[in-house]
């Protein structure tokens, strides 16, 4: 394949979360298989939107057989904002998509990979015919900021057809991680216990995509609240430690106790990706308690 083809070659795929800061990389996304249509369970709005899109297309296609491809890239139905429809046979014959992707129309994209070298589609392709569908993750252009991104494509095989649907997840800023602790301390500030319990639902007001609250005992030195990671909650700041081997709950206890409040930038995993990312947080010392949330920079 030509290579020109292949950068502008862009799938808008999903990510989903992988529940652990340092422990786990057990998904915190799942997807529920139901007679053929897969069912959102704790994900996030993006993730939702693919799934009920993917659904629809995987329907098109049991209804109208393998022509149904053809309106992926014609009809409006098949595209959701940002997201479309794609779909490619077993052989890895390119068929259909309502996105950038449409160059690659009636090519073999068996042998195309991702910006780090990784042949997704010939994955994608296996885990279809062994599995009947799934989901597979790479890096790819973003066409939003033109940066190398990890995503996730979820995929269903009808017969000889895999359809496909994904989307490149949102990252919180700066100022959403800054407007969050804000909005943490304030509700622990009316109602400690309610904020905690609010703190650790992951369907909860407190958690949205790859922002989160915890909150630490000072005293004890233990997690009181994770809205990623509840199985934290109870740990001792010394016995967590980042993906790369550093204590840096203790860093962060140690800090604050000086300080009241802070920041700190260190390696954790992000819930959205699964991926071990820089993660800069921010906290706040409220009646013996730390109270941090921070943002994953890309």
């Amino acid at each position: 394949m030509n290579q020109h083809r292949i950068v502008i070659f862009a799938i808008i795929t999903v990510i989903s979360g992988a529940a652990s800061a340092n422990t786990s990389s057990q998904p915190a996304t799942e997807m529920v298989e139901e007679s053929g249509i897969i069912k959102p369970h704790k994900m996030a709005e993006d993730e939702q939107r693919a799934v009920k899109l993917l659904n629809l297309a995987v329907e098109n296609v049991k209804e109208k057989g393998p022509d149904g491809v053809n309106d992926f890239s014609q009809k409006a139905e098949f595209t959701d904002r940002e997201l479309y429809v794609f779909a490619l046979r077993v052989d890895g014959r390119f068929l259909a998509s309502g996105g950038s992707s449409s160059v690659l129309v009636g090519d073999t994209v068996l042998d195309t990979t991702d910006v780090f070298g990784k042949p997704f589609f010939r994955e994608m392709i296996e885990k279809a015919v062994n599995d009947g569908g799934g989901m597979v993750e790479y890096h790819w252009t973003n066409p939003t900021d033109s940066q190398g991104e990890p995503k996730r494509t979820m995929f269903k095989r009808v017969g000889d057809i895999i359809v496909a649907v994904g989307y490149y997840p949102s990252r919180a800023t700066s100022f959403q991680a800054r407007k969050f602790l804000d909005d943490a301390v304030k509700a622990m500030v009316t109602n400690e216990g309610e904020a905690l319990k609010a703190f650790n639902q992951p369907d909860g007001n407190f958690v949205k995509n790859d922002l989160y609250v915890f909150v630490l005992d000072m005293k004890k030195g233990t997690f009181i609240a994770h809205g990623s990671t509840p199985s934290l909650i109870g740990q001792s700041h010394n016995e967590v430690f980042s993906p790369d081997g550093k204590a840096v709950i203790t860093k962060m206890l140690n800090q604050a106790k000086e300080e009241g409040k802070g920041e700190l930038t260190y390696l954790w995993e992000n819930p959205t990706t699964g991926k071990a990312e820089a993660k800069h947080t921010y906290y706040r010392v409220l009646d013996n308690k730390l109270v941090g949330v921070g943002y994953y920079q890309r």
